[in-house]
């Protein structure tokens, strides 16, 4: 038997590839139109993509790389309610929501990327990590 918070763990990182896809089919046009060769690029930063390319094109890859930032801790912390025993119940249901609330800041930033918006996403996804945190720590410690 599997634990449920296995669930959320794997739909993040579904979305998350969903988001890589995303970024190259919008950013490698984008970088062809605007002279950019793979063939010959050399050292770039991200701050180069961002002078380069439309803003638009950018918020995929922002927002790919935020997938790589915070939700890391989500998945050590999902593992860890998973390993002892209580990633079931509302701790399945608190990633879930983790899970929802990432994906709205990732709609969001990759379309109007309005921060009122994506703020409010992200400290409630942040909350929802707190609560798996504080949950896993009262199961090891």
């Amino acid at each position: 038997m599997h634990s449920e918070i296995l669930r959320p763990m794997v739909a993040l990182i579904a979305w998350t590839l969903v988001m890589l896809v995303w970024m190259l089919v919008t950013r490698l046009p984008a970088m062809k139109a605007a002279g950019a060769d793979l063939g010959t690029l050399v050292g770039s930063k991200a701050a180069d993509a961002d002078r380069a390319l439309p803003a638009q094109v950018q918020w995929k890859a922002h927002n790919y790389n935020h997938l790589m930032e915070q939700p890391t801790l989500f998945y050590a912390v999902c593992a860890v309610l998973a390993l002892s025993g209580t990633g079931d119940g509302v701790n399945a249901w608190i990633a879930w929501a983790y899970v929802a609330l990432r994906v709205l800041h990732s709609l969001v930033q990759a379309t109007v990327n309005k921060v009122g918006p994506r703020f409010m996403l992200f400290l409630a996804s942040s909350l929802a990590l707190v609560a798996l945190t504080l949950h896993a720590a009262m199961a090891v410690f």
